[in-house]
């Protein structure tokens, strides 16, 4: 093992995580991240950032608003979680990941803090990519908000401006049991006299965002209500969206993220944009269409409703909740397949009652765990699903369950790998 993976096996090991152990690994508070921050002299306060929370959308906005920054000439910084394949996709620079060495020099250099906070996983990967950030110094860095927004880690740095995305039924354990509640964790990353950006107004959590905003003296403004966008067409390169935007001007925009649920993330990319230009960034239109045209391969996202091969045809999605799972069935109706074959896995703290009953009866489906012990065991997962009406095998692993769909994939069939960020994971990982 070299001293990269020891660092690695370190983090994974030796710290909470909640990819693996769930709620317990979760933090209620930010003390342990400006504990660590502190003693790093608060690199977050070094440089100028975006802030994105959301139950669906972030982690797209994200990444295109990464993209658009670099592509006008800035130095980008971007933090996201969780990673698919690989630690270093959470800290990238105009979309370049860190370094091993960094990381392990991180580590290394700071195990005596690590040992003395006892921070989990994710507060200590914050406070790597601030510090990152400010060795290289970044012009300004995109930060994904990690889970709900008021208690994230995140949470310690001071925008420019925040997005908040859509608000759906996810981690309720954790952020509330109604929509309201859940909103009102997000609405924690308002800041005072900053502006918030809402990507898709909704009645319910609406009067959340716009108290918030007022407590803090925020402008709010909602992007649904200023950029109207629906999806045009998808081919096998782009999807493209119109969007009619202030004073009835009309504009098509191409994207390499196909998922038709980027039309309602790119209202909230546009007017971020337009808020970052009212700051003082130079970035034009052109700009704007090119980096969204590339957006796969300037910041290296995936499972973004990602076509992996044609023959056997595979596509597959990260979307795990219910607003996520709905969206995934509208891109499914609009794509022509004779049988459908759905790869699947979730987690034992998932509340399936918000994904099952919305599946197509009509599809195969391959139960599977992933290879961690959150997973939920893919005879439980069959068994909740028959429930449902819901008909297929359970397989050992994720993979099993993957080679099984393909033995039985027909020309003109569609294999679909979902339900969950990790079983996503391990099928990149087998297609490379």
């Amino acid at each position: 093992m070299n001293a990269y993976e020891e660092a690695i096996e370190y983090l994974y090991t030796r710290l909470p995580m909640f990819t693996r152990d769930g709620a317990s690994a979760f933090k209620k508070d930010l003390d342990n991240t400006i504990r660590l921050c502190d003693a790093l002299d608060n690199p977050q306060q070094k440089f100028k950032t975006l802030h994105i929370a959301g139950t669906n959308g972030k982690g797209s906005t994200s990444h295109m608003l990464a993209a658009i920054l670099a592509e006008a000439g800035y130095k980008t910084g971007l933090y996201t979680s969780p990673h698919l394949l690989d630690f270093r996709e959470r800290i990238r620079v105009n979309g370049i990941m860190c370094e091993k060495e960094f990381v392990t020099d991180f580590v290394q250099t700071h195990r005596e803090l690590i040992e003395a906070v006892k921070p989990s996983f994710f507060e200590i990967t914050v406070a790597m990519a601030f510090d990152y950030f400010e060795r290289n110094k970044v012009d300004i860095a995109v930060i994904e908000v990690g889970l709900g927004g008021r208690l994230d880690s995140t949470n310690i740095i001071r925008p420019l401006l925040s997005v908040i995305t859509n608000i759906g039924f996810d981690h309720m354990n954790m952020l509330g049991n109604t929509l309201g509640e859940i909103a009102g964790e997000k609405a924690g990353i308002i800041k005072k006299e900053t502006p918030v950006i809402i990507s898709e107004y909704a009645a319910e959590t609406a009067p959340v965002f716009i108290e918030k905003a007022h407590l803090e003296n925020a402008p709010i403004l909602f992007a649904s209500q200023v950029y109207q966008t629906k999806m045009q067409a998808v081919d096998q390169d782009y999807l493209t969206i119109e969007v009619v935007g202030p004073n009835v001007h009309t504009d098509n925009y191409q994207l390499d993220l196909k998922g038709g649920y980027q039309a309602k993330n790119l209202a909230g990319v546009l007017l971020a944009v337009d808020e970052l230009r009212k700051q003082g960034f130079v970035i034009s239109t052109g700009q704007v269409h090119e980096a969204l045209k590339k957006v796969q391969a300037s910041t290296g996202i995936q499972g973004r409703w990602q076509q992996l091969s044609k023959d056997p045809f595979v596509i597959c999605d990260t979307g795990h909740n219910e607003d996520g799972i709905l969206e995934v069935l509208k891109n499914l109706k609009t794509t022509t397949y004779h049988q459908l074959h759905f790869v699947i896995g979730a987690m034992r703290d998932k509340d399936l009652s918000h994904m099952l009953p919305y599946l197509p009866k009509e599809a195969i489906y391959y139960f599977s765990a992933p290879d961690m012990p959150r997973a939920m065991p893919a005879d439980l997962l069959q068994a909740e699903a028959s429930v449902f009406g819901l008909e297929g095998k359970a397989f050992r692993t994720v993979i099993d369950a993957f080679e099984a769909a393909k033995v039985a994939y027909q020309p003109g069939d569609l294999i679909f790998v979902g339900g969950s960020n990790f079983v996503v994971a391990e099928v990149l990982q087998r297609v490379g």
